[in-house]
């Protein structure tokens, strides 16, 4: 949420900033509202002042034997004028926040301008050695997945609806597999692990930014005010929501395994097939919650954990900082880790690294002490995927399939796979046969 205080302090610089966003946004109501809302503070004040003279007044007759009715009679009047004013005050407080709430982040000044995508910066790209080394006739992750029985999208659908798929055998250790090493390599930098709730209610998405912008986009429960995680980010950044953390306690870095759950109702049509976008799919989300001074560094070093997970796995990747155009709705800087996928010889997303400010501190109410003023300040947040784990197995099928259909496993997951080194076409599924059948280190 937008700092009420800037806005009535920087109105030009504020629009300015939404204005690099590609327009549609005024803060002349917003301005309107705050001073209709001072002008009550002001008269509130007023009133509270002369109830304040007259209730002494009032004393000091009663003290000389004198007749208090009249001066009684005004100082309630003024009671019950200052609690309208209080009412009036706190509904056009409710409207202001609900307003706010419609604003997007201010971009960062490092951010890039541009219109949308096309007009992303390239940062660095990795891997390229690594681009088509097993086939120079890749398929896509789908066919490989529905070839070797590791994805069953077909029972998946008939199981919930569309763009819901049951990874079976050696495909749910695959991903079982990434899921531990993510955990495991960013243990080693610092990030708490954390098992948070799956559901979660309004507040905390609210805290986060999904709501209300994004409901549309969100599961909820039938008989409960509760919502099915679309990210860990949601609880892991609330953890400490209406709270002021100690600043020797700060940094607060914090990583989670959850499933995640979107409609993707803004991306109806787009990737249709395979695991580029489910409504359900496991993710590993890093979280920091840090002061604003590191703030930027901080983000450059999640950055460049998520990076390490591709790394490790042999994933060419690039790294692009997103254009105004193109710029998270809460974010005000973002780099995107994108992956290649040599069956459509281009790059996808599967990581988004992003720095709120106190965008979202503002709405969830995450503070630290300051030590210089021993006051309460407003954290900043910042948060990536580390990674989408669905994603990534559709990157390793891929980008590790050979010509011979076995599908090589990245040498780092090995110790998670048992030893297994590749993978290769099985019988079906339920025929009580031995699910995956591949190679194994040292047989």
């Amino acid at each position: 949420m937008l700092d009420i205080r800037l806005i009535r302090q920087s109105p030009d610089e504020v629009n300015a900033a939404l204005a690099r966003r590609g327009g549609g946004y005024s803060i002349d109501s917003i301005l309107a509202m705050d001073e209709t809302r001072r002008e009550l503070m002001k008269r509130e004040e007023a009133l509270r002042s002369e109830r304040n003279t007259l209730s002494k007044e009032v004393g000091r007759l009663k003290q000389a034997g004198q007749d208090t009715d009249d001066l009684q009679a005004r100082t309630k009047a003024l009671a019950d004028e200052i609690k309208d004013l209080e009412l009036q005050k706190k509904a056009l407080e409710d409207q202001q926040d609900e307003r706010l709430k419609d604003f997007p982040n201010l971009p960062d000044a490092k951010t890039p301008d541009g219109k949308d995508e096309t007009d992303n910066v390239l940062v660095r790209q990795w891997g390229d050695e690594f681009k088509n080394r097993f086939t120079d006739t890749p398929k896509p992750h789908w066919e490989i997945g529905s070839d070797l029985n590791l994805i069953d999208f077909e029972r998946g659908v008939k199981l919930a609806q569309s763009r819901f798929s049951i990874m079976r055998g050696a495909g749910a250790r695959l991903e079982r597999a990434l899921i531990n090493y993510m955990l495991d390599t960013h243990s080693q930098t610092g990030y708490e692990e954390i098992v948070p709730p799956f559901l979660v209610n309004a507040e905390a998405m609210t805290g986060t930014g999904q709501l209300p912008k994004f409901e549309s986009d969100m599961f909820a429960t039938r008989d409960d005010a509760l919502y099915l995680v679309p990210t860990a980010e949601v609880p892991l950044t609330n953890i400490y929501g209406a709270e002021i953390i100690d600043y020797e306690a700060m940094p607060k870095y914090f990583m989670a395994y959850t499933p995640c759950f979107r409609r993707e109702a803004g991306a109806a049509g787009r990737d249709t097939r395979g695991l580029i976008r489910q409504h359900q799919f496991n993710k590993v989300e890093l979280v920091k919650l840090v002061t604003p001074e590191t703030a930027e560094a901080e983000h450059l070093a999640l950055t460049r954990d998520a990076e390490a997970i591709l790394q490790g796995l042999e994933l060419p990747y690039r790294v692009m900082e997103l254009c105004t155009g193109d710029l998270g709705y809460n974010a005000a800087r973002c780099f995107d880790l994108e992956v290649w996928l040599p069956s459509a010889g281009l790059y996808r997303e599967i990581s988004s690294c992003s720095h709120f400010g106190d965008f979202q501190a503002r709405r969830a109410s995450l503070k630290y002490r300051s030590p210089e003023t021993g006051k309460s300040a407003y954290l900043h947040t910042i948060n990536g995927s580390g990674l989408a784990v669905g994603r990534t197995v559709a990157a390793i099928l891929e980008n590790y399939q050979t010509a011979d259909g076995t599908i090589k496993i990245p040498q780092v997951l090995q110790p998670y796979m048992g030893g297994l080194t590749e993978l290769k076409e099985t019988e079906p599924h339920g025929h009580g046969k031995r699910a995956e059948t591949a190679s194994t280190t040292g047989v």
